[in-house]
C-alpha cells in the first residue's frame, strides 16, 4: 500500500514538472495554435491590417484638394443681440452662420441675415480658432448680403470665380459652420439655375441650386467649384417645414455680389441702377388684343420725370384702359432688348440691371409703333 501512494505521488510530480518545463522551456508557436494570426488574444476576431500608407483616388484627391485650399479662408460668424425674455429681462441671443475671407485687408462677405439684429456685437472665427471683433462696412438687404471686417494676421483670401457659366450637373462643394460644425465639407451638383424668392421676398436671379448638404449655419458661407473658387454664397434651403438639409439648397451667385461689392465699401449700400420707368409685361395673347407686333416684352407704362429714361427719349403711355380691373397706360414704347439680351417680364430688367452700376450706360431696344429703335 505505501509503495502504490508512492507511485501515486511521482506521477503526480512528473505531470506537474512536465507542464512547468514545457510553458517555460520551449518555444512559444508550439503551443499557441488557439490563436489564428493576427487576431486579439481572448477574442475571436480575426483583423486584417493595412501593410502601406492609404492610397486616393482622383476624385477622393479632388476632394481633399479643394478642402484644403477653401477652408483658410472660410470663417464661423457669431452673432449677438439682447432681446427680452419672458420677464421684460434683458438675455442675449446668439445666431451662428459662415462666411469667408476676400482680402488681406480682412473683408469678410456673409449674409445679411447671418449678422441682422446684432446690437450687441458680432464675432469671426478663423479656422485657425483665433476669434476677433467684427465691423459692419455695409448691407444689401435686397440681396441678403453683408460686408464685414476684422483686423487680423495672415489672412487666407478666397478665390473668386465667375458664375456666369455655371451648368447643371457640375460638381460643387459648401464648407461652413453647419449646426455649429465648424470646417464642415459637403460635396453635391448644380441642379438647377433659377429665379427664387429670398428671404426678404426680393427675387435672387440666376440662384445657383445644389443637392450638397446645406443646414442652418452654412449660411454666408461659400459654394466652391472643382478647383476650390467661389461660385456662390450660401442662403437658404427648401426644407418643407424641416430645419434641415431636404437636397434642395440655394446660394447667391459670386457675380451678384461682384456687382455691389463696390457700393457695399465706398457707401455701406447699395446705390441700385435703375431705368426709371414703370412696366408691365406683356405676353402673346396680349399682344395680340394691343396690336403689337412683337409677342413679348415690357410696355412701358410711365416714364419717372428726370430719371435716364426720360433723358434717352423712352416714351410712356398716354391712353387709359384696364388690365382686368387695373387701370395702366398703353401706347408707350415695348422694350424687348437691354444690351443685346432679350426682355420678356420686369425681372429680366432687374436682373440685367442688377449686372450694372449706377451711371452704367446700356442699350435699349424698344419698338415703338412699327418702328424699332435702339436708345442709349
Amino acid at each position: 500500500m505505501k509503495f502504490r501512494g508512492f507511485i501515486s505521488i511521482l506521477l503526480v510530480l512528473l505531470l506537474v514538472g512536465g507542464f512547468w518545463f514545457v510553458t517555460t522551456h520551449l518555444p512559444e508557436h508550439l503551443f499557441s495554435f488557439a490563436h489564428a494570426k493576427g487576431s486579439i488574444a481572448g477574442s475571436p476576431l480575426e483583423l486584417t491590417e493595412a501593410q502601406a500608407a492609404p492610397s486616393y483616388d482622383n476624385e477622393e484627391q479632388n476632394n481633399i484638394a479643394v478642402y484644403k485650399k477653401g477652408l483658410p479662408s472660410v470663417v464661423n460668424i457669431t452673432a449677438t443681440a439682447l432681446v427680452y425674455n419672458f420677464f421684460y429681462g434683458q438675455v442675449p441671443q446668439q445666431g451662428q452662420g459662415s462666411g469667408f475671407i476676400l482680402d488681406k485687408a480682412g473683408h469678410v462677405l456673409t449674409n445679411f441675415h447671418v449678422i441682422a439684429g446684432a446690437n450687441k456685437g458680432i464675432e469671426v472665427k478663423l479656422y485657425n480658432k483665433h476669434t476677433y471683433k467684427a465691423t459692419v462696412v455695409g448691407t444689401d438687404k435686397t440681396h441678403d448680403l453683408a460686408l464685414l471686417k476684422i483686423d487680423a494676421p495672415d489672412l487666407v483670401p478666397a478665390t473668386l470665380a465667375s458664375s456666369t457659366d455655371l451648368v447643371v450637373g457640375q460638381k460643387v462643394y459648401a464648407i461652413g459652420n453647419p449646426f455649429g460644425l465648424s470646417g464642415t465639407m459637403t460635396r453635391g451638383i448644380i441642379s438647377s439655375i433659377r429665379s427664387i424668392r429670398g428671404s426678404e421676398d426680393a427675387p435672387i436671379e440666376d440662384a445657383i441650386q445644389t443637392d450638397a448638404a446645406i443646414n442652418p449655419g452654412n449660411s454666408g458661407g461659400p459654394l466652391l467649384n472643382s478647383r476650390g473658387e467661389v461660385i456662390g454664397i450660401n442662403t437658404m434651403i427648401a426644407s418643407n417645414g424641416a430645419d434641415q438639409s431636404s437636397g434642395i439648397g440655394f446660394a447667391i451667385p459670386i457675380n451678384t455680389a461682384k456687382a455691389v461689392l463696390d457700393d457695399l465699401t465706398k457707401y455701406g449700400k447699395v446705390r441700385r441702377p435703375t431705368l426709371g420707368v414703370v412696366t408691365f409685361p406683356v405676353d402673346p395673347d396680349l399682344a395680340q388684343q394691343m396690336g403689337l407686333l412683337p409677342e413679348s416684352g415690357v410696355l412701358v407704362e410711365r416714364v419717372i420725370a428726370g430719371g435716364a429714361a426720360e433723358q434717352a427719349g423712352i416714351h410712356g403711355g398716354n391712353e387709359k384702359a384696364y388690365l382686368g380691373n387695373t387701370p395702366i397706360l398703353i401706347g408707350g414704347d415695348l422694350i424687348v432688348a437691354i444690351d443685346g439680351q432679350e426682355i420678356v417680364d420686369p425681372q429680366d430688367v432687374n436682373a440685367i440691371m442688377d449686372k450694372h452700376k449706377a451711371g452704367d450706360t446700356v442699350s435699349i431696344t424698344l419698338v415703338r409703333g412699327k418702328k424699332k429703335l435702339t436708345l442709349k
